[in-house]
């Protein structure tokens, strides 16, 4: 993994943890493209290359043959904001309402989209677990910055549990749910809706959530240079969406949740990151905030895992226990029946 991080009181660089054997052999595999730092300098470039090489499916190629129910919601913009494209996909054939993941991508809030994560939310999450998942369309930064991507995020929210019924879906039964930049929407979100009022979410998933834009935790510094998203690559993506306010001491929760300090009245909430990640100490961080409010946080640091682990390495024993861990936890917060208590494994 290399070392770099900030020094310890011996004067000498903090190392880096080690990583996963397998998730070693994997990033090792994926050779240098895999640390590639985002910098304002490149930032344009990755974005397009970004755009070009990550998949965007088709309805058609989203309904797999049959085995799900995919369509295309427009939900109204808010405060003049343009309207949010959304995806909805559910297992066809499963009588509903059906409990609802509002899932919002990761890609560092620069990068990804919508369409791209549906295939591994279906396969991994709707269909055992027999829910229903949208995906929404935010607008990317810096071509827009904090904090039109939430406000996108949340017209999206609205509109779907506002049709609910109509849809198909338990309005009472939502779980927000991201991972990355998508965590971290996710957790703005929840703020949100409890400070300004709107759709009552039951649950939150934050996967390796970005949280703090502030770039000083220890584990942001000793992951310097090392993991796949990096303090660098940090700092380029919360520059691009907050502008002339990065940095600003009055920065709102609502624009990056560890912010916040006041976290009581939230959903109980998942939060999962990795030993040998950047994002490792914000997130912790903020679930004991959690805690401390007197709110419900389900914690996991999954030892030896550096930031998209579940992406990079999918077979890994680690990857897999992640995903199980995940579901276990939606099964109890939307009350699903289990495997051989008449759901699918």
């Amino acid at each position: 993994m290399g070392t770099g991080g900030p020094p310890r009181q011996d004067g000498q660089a903090a190392p880096a943890p080690p990583l996963d054997p397998e998730l070693r052999a994997a990033l090792a595999a994926a050779g240098a493209a895999a640390r590639e730092r985002v910098t304002p300098e490149n930032l344009a470039a990755v974005q397009r290359r970004d755009a070009g090489a990550r998949p965007r499916p088709t309805l058609r190629e989203l309904r797999a043959d049959g085995r799900f129910e995919v369509a295309e919601l427009t939900a109204p913009g808010l405060h003049g904001g343009p309207e949010v494209r959304l995806v909805l996909a559910r297992p066809a054939g499963v009588p509903g309402p059906l409990p609802l993941l509002y899932y919002l991508h990761g890609g560092g809030m620069v990068m990804g989209n919508a369409r791209s994560v549906v295939p591994r939310l279906l396969r991994e999450l709707a269909l055992p677990l027999h829910l229903a998942v949208v995906s929404a369309e935010y607008r990317l930064a810096p071509g827009t910055r904090y904090p039109g991507p939430l406000e996108d995020c949340f017209a999206g929210l609205v509109h779907t549990a506002g049709r609910a019924a109509g849809l198909g879906l338990d309005a009472d039964r939502i779980v927000l749910g991201g991972k990355s930049a998508g965590g971290g929407l996710a957790a703005a979100l929840a703020l949100l809706l409890r400070d300004r009022g709107g759709p009552a979410p039951i649950g939150q998933l934050l996967l390796s959530p970005m949280l703090d834009d502030r770039g000083s935790t220890f584990s942001s510094h000793q992951m310097a240079g090392v993991d796949t998203w990096d303090v660098t690559s940090n700092a380029t993506a919360w520059q691009a969406l907050l502008g002339d306010r990065y940095g600003a001491a009055d920065l709102p929760p609502h624009a990056a949740p560890a912010r916040a300090t006041d976290l009581s009245a939230l959903p109980p909430a998942y939060l999962e990151v990795g030993s040998a990640e950047t994002f490792r100490d914000e997130a912790v961080a903020y679930a004991d905030a959690i805690w401390r409010a007197g709110g419900e946080a389900e914690l996991h640091v999954w030892p030896g895992a550096c930031h998209g682990f579940d992406t990079l390495a999918p077979q890994a024993t680690l990857s897999r226990d992640a995903r199980e861990a995940r579901r276990r936890w939606l099964r109890r917060i939307l009350r699903v029946p289990g495997p051989g208590n008449g759901a699918a494994p």
